[in-house]
């Protein structure tokens, strides 16, 4: 089957290329009624462009390759390419970021490939741009760090639940799939008030399928990735319409609050015309609340482990502050808000994980219209891709940037626009401080109970489209004596 969808997929590109190589060529110069000269670079070959170097960089564990071979090549902090069958420019450093962070939905706008409308179609005949835009006016109410401070305790319950079902008791553990597993329930939980840990793993299997292909070549014929991620969102969608209805049904019989979670917030808040949303709609946002909750975070947990692991005096640091934490509680008590703001380490640790290995490689915006930039022209429908690597690994920024430094975060902290794990700008993660309470309290529990080493010393990373171990980041565990 492997064979016949690579097969497949070569005949397709080829006959895309043939059939557009003339048109492509045709408008290659693009920008010349501009005063300005495109950004060097060059673009590859046709329709397909540069995007399997993007892409394969990323495979072999090294996504920063293809920027700061670039960077290098062309002495310029922006450079042109083709990337995802589209015209392209990567602005790089910190100049780039805050320009791009600064002008969003003034010179540029959040985009995605057509292929994602495609997985995530929207029952409301609208664009996954437009529907995220509407789902961050609403998020913040439930992600500001006010309100957040009532799901620690949740938290910490779930994680205790967690690492009792999945970690204790055994010699050895896989680190990926248990922190997917983690994040996951969590927002299922904390989204839906969906905790049963049965009714969690029902959606456990089609998310992962989802998530797989989202970022895949979109050829919707069976067998293919990209098939198994729209069969996996309808699934999906139709479990969380039941879910919707039943609890339409609760708050109507006063069985459930208005304010337990993001679910009943959306049955009942109406737009500025009064209008609510339909319960397919609901489905909709519920779906990609639920992978932007934990695909990263569970990505981020992992490398935490990772380096704990090849890092003893690091370790040391972390589990002296929880274990301090941890000792100050009474039997039962769960953990709250004061406790986490004393995890000052453990999150200065978590930084440079998200430094070295950030979960969001970089994203994608669209010129709105035509603009100078550096002294080169960017057209208007061009894509521009921003790079967290492009700061995170430059030695300017980051004086012996591969080396693990949790220093570095400590005081004031980096400059601005050089650390972006979770973007920034407008466009910033509503999902900041939310991931930094699930990574800290999967840091405390999983400290307190062992140490660990790593059962493959070198296995090899992979990004695809976020940094993952490739056997999953397997572990011999020892509990610590009580």
């Amino acid at each position: 089957m492997e064979f016949f969808y690579v097969s497949l997929l070569s005949i397709f590109v080829l006959l895309v290329s043939l059939s557009l190589h003339f048109l492509f060529y045709k408008n290659k110069s693009g920008a010349s009624h501009l005063s300005g000269p495109l950004p060097p670079g060059k673009t590859g070959w046709p329709v397909v462009g540069e995007s399997l170097e993007f892409l394969s960089t990323g495979w072999k564990g090294h996504p920063e390759k293809f920027i700061f071979d670039r960077i290098a090549k062309y002495s310029s902090s922006v450079f042109r390419t083709h990337l995802l069958g589209e015209k392209a420019a990567v602005f790089c450093g910190a100049n780039g970021n805050k320009f791009l962070f600064s002008n969003e939905n003034k010179l540029v706008q959040s985009w995605w490939p057509s292929s994602v409308n495609k997985v995530f179609p929207s029952s409301t005949q609208t664009s996954s741009k437009e529907e995220a835009i509407k789902m961050r006016k609403m998020l913040p109410n439930f992600l500001k760090p006010e309100a957040l401070q009532r799901y620690i305790g949740i938290m910490d319950h779930i994680a205790q639940r967690h690492f009792s079902d999945g970690w204790e008791n055994k010699n050895e553990v896989k680190v990926f799939p248990l922190a997917n597993r983690y994040t996951f329930w969590l927002a299922c939980r904390l989204f839906l008030s969906v905790e049963d840990p049965n009714h969690v793993a029902k959606f456990a299997e089609p998310f992962n399928a989802l998530a797989s292909g989202l970022i895949s070549i979109p050829i919707d014929l069976p067998g293919t990735p990209f098939n198994r991620a729209i069969k996996a969102s309808n699934f999906i969608r139709k479990e969380l319409v039941a879910i919707i209805k039943q609890r339409r049904t609760d708050l109507a019989e006063g069985k459930a609050s208005p304010t337990q979670d993001i679910l009943s917030h959306m049955l009942l808040t109406s737009d500025e015309n009064g209008k609510f949303m339909t319960e397919l709609d609901i489905a909709d946002k519920i779906l990609g609340l639920l992978i932007g909750g934990h695909d990263t975070a569970s990505s981020a947990c992992t490398f935490i482990v990772k380096f704990l692991a090849e890092l003893p005096e690091i370790y040391e640091g972390v589990y002296k502050e929880q274990m301090e934490i941890a000792n100050s509680k009474a039997p039962g008590e769960l953990l709250n808000w004061d406790d986490i703001q004393k995890m000052k380490y453990s999150w200065n640790v978590a930084c440079e994980v998200l430094r070295l290995a950030p979960p969001l490689q970089g994203a994608f915006r669209e010129a709105l219209t035509d603009f100078m930039y550096n002294g080169f022209s960017i057209p208007k429908g061009w894509k521009i891709y921003w790079s967290a690597n492009s700061t995170h690994r430059n030695a300017e920024i980051f004086p012996e940037p591969q080396k693990f430094d949790p220093s570095r975060f400590e005081g004031s902290g980096p400059a601005p626009y050089t650390f972006v794990p979770f973007g920034g700008g407008p466009r910033m993660c509503p999902g900041k401080e939310y991931a930094r309470l699930e990574i800290l309290v999967f840091m405390h529990h999983l400290v307190k109970r062992f140490r660990f080493e790593k059962i493959i010393p070198d296995e090899k990373i992979v990004v695809n489209p976020m940094p993952i171990p490739e056997k999953g980041l397997p572990v011999r565990l020892y509990p610590h004596k009580a």
